[in-house]
């Protein structure tokens, strides 16, 4: 079986190091706030270009921290809405109804599947608080028309850069071009840890240190809490592991651009929609989405070969049973696009004969 992301292949490839970063860890007994989560968090803002980065549990608390804080700074209230892409992972859509905030849900461009920014402007009323935008499969969402707009309407732009580690726009990495960014390193993403884990990263001190204390209880000061807050802290040894795979992401962000480059030559069918590329530094291949009207029947054909695929995401946030109270809206394209969408293998460790071979 040809799997959609082989984590496990992957990670026989630099094991040695692997072992070595938890040995460490191990030996040191010390696993929580210690010296690899230091050193991540120094690392990983040095690599996205932010001043700070504060490590959490997961990629969900990372977004719903940063709502949190802006909630406790007197930026957001209960009821403010928040515009956000119709079309991502309900993990976005759960950050913003945590804190009691309303979710306005935009259609996506059919082109790149990301929020369309001519739809924005329409959506903004007195209570819209923040624009959150996702760099969904991998691929940049910002644009210099979600900049304006924000500067018009004096919004906050928030980051979901859950699947876009490595991502450019311009010189610029995605999760330093907004306000604050939500960074998940869930084993499967393209920067991924050997359980969940996360990060905020961001250019503000005070919500810097807001979202810290959030994540240890509400506390800055030991046995003393300001806020109401939460346990959601990046361990020890997922840093440890972080550290190492940050050293090859750019190279393995890079195999992944020579396996969509090879998909996107060689696939050629009338019944099968790739992928749009107009910057290829503004895209890393979290998944390379196709599109169809058959597939189910390809997906089980592929199976039937021995080649795994995904659906990122049968069914869009606005049908869960979870939002009963927004089943009703009717969003097209998003319903389209998880209607058609199938993810086709993704990962640095896929080789050459394994490519051809699903092609």
């Amino acid at each position: 079986m040809i799997k959609n992301n082989d984590i496990q292949k992957q990670t026989l490839q630099r094991l040695s190091e692997y072992e070595q970063a938890i040995h460490s860890v191990l030996c040191s007994g010390n696993y929580l706030r210690g010296n690899n989560v230091a050193a991540f968090e120094t690392c990983y803002a040095q690599f996205i270009g932010t001043q700070y980065c504060v490590g959490v549990a997961n990629g969900l608390d990372a977004l719903r921290l940063i709502l949190r804080a802006y909630c406790e700074l007197g930026v957001c209230k209960s009821g403010d809405e928040i515009i956000v892409p119709a079309n991502t992972f309900i993990a976005t859509i759960l950050a913003i109804t945590d804190n009691s905030l309303v979710p306005i849900l935009i259609e996506p461009d059919i082109e790149t599947y990301q929020i369309d920014p001519d739809r924005i402007e329409s959506a903004i009323t007195v209570r819209t608080k923040a624009i959150l935008i996702v760099h969904l499969y991998g691929q940049c969402a910002y644009t210099e028309t979600i900049h304006e707009l924000c500067q018009r309407y004096a919004l906050k732009l928030i980051e979901d850069n859950a699947q876009a580690q490595g991502c450019m726009y311009n010189s610029h990495t995605t999760g330093s071009l907004g306000d604050a960014a939500g960074h998940s390193f869930y084993p499967t993403k393209n920067l991924g840890a050997f359980g969940d884990a996360g990060a905020v990263t961001t250019n503000d001190l005070l919500l810097s240190q807001t979202v810290r204390s959030l994540a240890n209880y509400g506390s800055q000061e030991r046995y003393t809490y300001q806020y109401q807050g939460y346990n959601s802290r990046l361990d020890e040894l997922q840093a440890a592991i972080l550290n190492v795979k940050l050293l090859y992401l750019q190279a393995d962000n890079a195999r992944r651009k020579q396996i969509a480059r090879y998909y996107l030559d060689h696939i050629q069918h009338a019944d099968v929609v790739l992928p749009i590329i107009k910057d290829w530094n503004a895209h890393v291949f979290h998944v390379f989405p196709i599109r169809t009207a058959f597939r189910d029947h390809l997906q089980t054909y592929l199976q039937q070969h021995d080649i795994q695929t995904l659906i990122h995401y049968p069914i869009p946030p606005h049908k869960q049973p979870c939002y009963a109270n927004y089943n009703h809206l009717q969003l097209p394209i998003t319903e389209l696009i998880h209607q058609q969408e199938l993810s086709l293998p993704m990962n640095p460790a896929l080789t050459l004969e394994e490519i051809k071979y699903i092609t």
